[in-house]
């Protein structure tokens, strides 16, 4: 059986067998919306309901602790406290909620690698994002959170949160609404928005399993075996050309830095483009697990066609380069350029571009929805080529 780079290191970006587990689970009041939404149990109101999800940052964590014993420079650590917190958030918008969140933390180290330190920075972290949050308007409130030790368990660090919403049932985005003639309107991943404060690779915190080993060099493995997997095969176990202090060309980054860039948030834009425009809007879907075929859980019987994608970032280039993984494969684990999908009436398109402006951020249209007579099937074309994906 051919797995392809990403199942060979033990990850799966379609998740079928999660899937399959879930079947038969009760998916909520709404079960085409991208995250479960469930009856107003917390204030009893036939018009409210709750949302309570649950993410992280995933194996960037792992990237953060290399970067850590290689430059000592413990505030790598406030960008994985984000990623944790935005993989939460950006969630929560693609249903509609973008205000007024309780947000759990939940780390499990092993103490033989990660000191108080750095459990300080990450608690310290998530403080420091929300206070910058609340600048854009976007509040969320800290609720505490749990710091396991489990080091028989974990070889360095996992980051996790849990968010938890109560909000008006008539402003929830089921993405039931997305039909034939809508366009899909894509907003960058990468560059630097006006809340950032930096330049940002647009990695986000999906496919860092297969972007790590590919890209940096064996000598990590020797140095640091604790940061990995000792079973992933050797010939897909760092086996990348560089180090973490090279420079990743077209950009003002490093290679380190570009892969630890922290997960950008769109909920500024968002909240402004529904507060204004909710009506016009007939889905959204966060492009993370699953990359650009995520859109193929939503929608009934729609064909996808993106043929008007974002330039393939340099760090994505790069990573295919390197590991020569199909160009099928990339746009299956990695969100190639845009990490945000708002689906809607076409009328839509200046509306969102203004709000981008405002924020610097980019936005186009990067494809239409047609109708499929068979299941949801996507179409991307790209300037790797042309794939399909049902």
């Amino acid at each position: 059986m051919n797995l392809g780079r990403y199942q060979s290191r033990g990850v799966s970006s379609k998740k079928e067998d999660i899937h399959q587990a879930i079947l038969k689970i009760d998916k909520g009041l709404y079960p085409s919306a991208f995250c479960k939404v469930v009856e107003d149990h917390l204030g009893r109101d036939p018009n409210y309901c709750n949302v309570m999800h649950a993410d992280g940052a995933g194996t960037k964590s792992s990237l953060a602790y290399l970067y850590f014993r290689e430059t000592d420079d413990l505030s790598v650590f406030e960008g994985i406290a984000q990623d944790a917190i935005v993989m939460n958030l950006d969630d929560l918008l693609c249903v509609g909620i973008y205000d007024h969140i309780l947000l759990s933390s939940t780390i499990g180290r092993n103490a033989k690698c990660i000191s108080g330190e750095i459990i300080k920075t990450l608690i310290e972290g998530n403080e420091k994002f929300v206070r910058e949050l609340s600048k854009t308007g976007i509040n969320l409130v800290t609720t505490g959170g749990e710091t396991a030790d489990v080091g028989d368990l974990v070889r360095t660090l996992i980051i996790d949160s849990t968010v938890t919403a109560r909000w008006p049932r008539d402003q929830i985005i089921t993405n039931e609404d997305i039909r034939p003639g809508d366009i899909i309107i894509g907003l960058a991943s990468y560059g630097q928005t006006t809340y950032e404060a930096q330049y940002n690779s647009g990695i986000g915190s999906n496919g860092l399993t297969s972007a790590r080993h590919d890209l940096l060099h064996s000598d990590y493995s020797r140095l640091f075996p604790e940061s990995h997997d000792p079973d992933i095969p050797q010939t897909l176990a760092y086996c990348g050309p560089f180090r973490l202090s090279d420079p990743l060309n077209g950009t003002p980054l490093t290679i380190g830095q570009a892969l630890l860039s922290p997960t950008r948030t769109y909920a500024p834009v968002i909240k402004e483009l529904l507060i204004k425009h909710r009506e016009s809007v007939s889905g959204l879907i966060h492009c993370s697990g699953g990359g650009q075929t995520k859109c193929l859980r939503f929608g009934k019987n729609i064909h996808y066609i993106k043929n008007g994608l974002f330039p393939i970032p340099a760090l994505f280039k790069t990573i295919q380069e390197v590991s020569q993984t199909s160009w099928r494969e990339m746009y299956e684990v990695f969100n190639m350029g845009h990490r945000m999908e708002i689906i809607g009436s076409p009328e839509l398109l200046p509306v969102v571009k203004a709000i981008g402006n405002k924020y610097q951020l980019e936005v186009q249209q990067i494809g239409r929805c047609q109708s499929s007579s068979s299941g949801n099937s996507l179409q991307i074309e790209s300037e790797a080529g042309t794939f399909e994906y049902r």
